[in-house]
């Protein structure tokens, strides 16, 4: 697991700089679209600090960058099939993402499964205008909160979540794992 979280924590690094290479930005311009320090993301592309999976999702989207692309490994083929990359989280460790499909510019969608236990729960700030999460739970039970209401899906259920507002996950059962499908405009 620590190997692994290392891996995470330079791919993170190594993207958070490439993307605001590309874009021209400084890390002051890069704070300013994130909402994140610019002595964060300086720890980030060092890689003296793993962000949370609630930082990443802020960088990702200041960043108009979708989350796979932080946390899965580049291939020059879209369509080429690849192994499953399960990210460790430091911080988040309740909480398993695991990238099923990577982003991909012609579907503009990517898919993970995502395992949270402990009745952990994860709140997300609003992604970009018009992001839409379709979640489909495959073990537990998931409360989903939108527009300041938690809703309740099964095993077996669907959830269309809006995600250009604030939202969240909860495992309300020790254990819960859903496939989200993340959809950008």
């Amino acid at each position: 697991m620590v190997k692994e979280s290392a891996h995470i924590t330079q791919q993170i690094a190594a993207q958070l700089k490439y993307t605001r290479k590309q874009k021209g930005w400084s890390l002051d311009k890069t704070a300013q679209a994130t909402g994140v320090s610019k002595a964060m993301l300086g720890q980030i592309e060092r890689e003296e600090s793993s962000p949370t999976i609630a930082t990443l999702w802020k960088i990702a989207t200041g960043l108009d960058a979708s989350f796979s692309s932080f946390i899965s490994s580049q291939t020059s083929d879209a369509y080429v099939l690849s192994q499953q990359r399960q990210a460790a989280f430091t911080h988040d460790p309740d909480m398993q993402v695991t990238t099923l499909f990577k982003f991909n510019p012609v579907t503009r969608m990517e898919t993970f499964e995502i395992t949270l236990t402990n009745h952990h729960e994860q709140r997300s700030s609003a992604h970009a205008s018009g992001v839409t999460e379709h979640i489909h739970v495959l073990k537990g039970e998931l409360a989903v909160y939108q527009q300041d209401v938690w809703h309740t899906v099964k095993a077996n259920e669907q959830f269309i979540l809006q995600a250009d507002t604030a939202h969240g996950y909860r495992d309300e059962t020790g254990e819960t794992t859903f496939i989200d499908i993340i959809c950008y405009p």
